[in-house]
């Protein structure tokens, strides 16, 4: 009971009702899905005013439009017309695997001057010196 409470109120951790019910209104075909869990949909036989089927991606857990691969990336902006289920992309030797967005989390990358680093600031090696007002 809690699962469908929960799924009616918290919008950021999988699909609402309201996505569910839109998927079904148009007719949403399921296409595929990654590595993560996320779900990707087509529109059934309608195009949009370009010409094209208009595409979506439920995510599994968290929505961070930074967890869509980059071969599904293309799909849905329709820059691959062959889903990756069906056709997947050659992986090149020089890519790397896929690593979240850490921005605003506690994981978040903290260079040594920042203010948020638990570590005092370095002190400065400048050769500025403050005026004031008694050496005058």
């Amino acid at each position: 009971m809690f699962g469908t409470i929960a799924k009616i109120f918290v919008w950021w951790k999988d699909a609402t009702p309201g996505t569910l019910l839109t998927l079904a209104m148009r007719g949403a075909r399921k296409v595929g899905e990654d590595e993560y869990g996320n779900r990707y949909f087509e529109e059934r036989g309608v195009t949009g005013p370009d010409g094209n089927k208009r595409r979506w991606v439920v995510y599994k857990g968290y929505a961070d439009a930074s967890r869509v691969p980059s071969d599904w990336h293309g799909w849905l902006h329709h820059t691959f017309e062959t889903p990756p289920s069906e056709e997947p992309l050659r992986r090149q030797p020089w890519e790397k695997d896929h690593h979240p967005n850490l921005t605003g989390t506690v994981y978040a990358y903290r260079p040594s001057g920042s203010l948020l680093t638990p570590q005092g600031r370095q002190a400065s090696t400048a050769d500025y010196e403050a005026w004031s007002p008694d050496e005058a």
